[in-house]
């Protein structure tokens, strides 16, 4: 904060003829910052409320890919984990948060 300060400071001219330098330089600051947000932050937690809606929203069936690359089939649905079928009798428990892909909506 103490840095941004004394950027603003610095950037006021010295002698009382022209403000105009100052202002567009916190208009240049306030123009940076908005891109920032909608290039960067408003895109990224889209993304993560979209992921979260898809973790909630795990059915018992459904075919899924984790983040560690294992395909499976949905068999249990708990809290915060789920029961993966993986092969025939062989079950794996992985966290909601691992389940990366829902399976119909792969292209192939």
């Amino acid at each position: 904060m103490m840095n941004l300060l004394n950027v603003l400071l610095m950037s006021q001219p010295s002698q009382g003829g022209g403000s105009g330098a100052g202002w567009s330089s916190i208009l240049m600051l306030v123009a940076v910052v908005v891109i920032f947000y909608f290039f960067m932050i408003r895109p990224q937690s889209a993304k993560a409320k979209k992921e979260k809606q898809f973790r909630e929203s795990l059915q018992k069936g459904q075919n899924v890919i984790t983040i560690s690359g294992v395909h499976g089939k949905v068999v249990e649905v708990k809290e915060t984990t789920i029961i993966l079928e993986i092969a025939n009798n062989v079950q794996i428990e992985v966290e909601k948060s691992a389940v990366a892909i829902d399976m119909a909506n792969v292209k192939r």
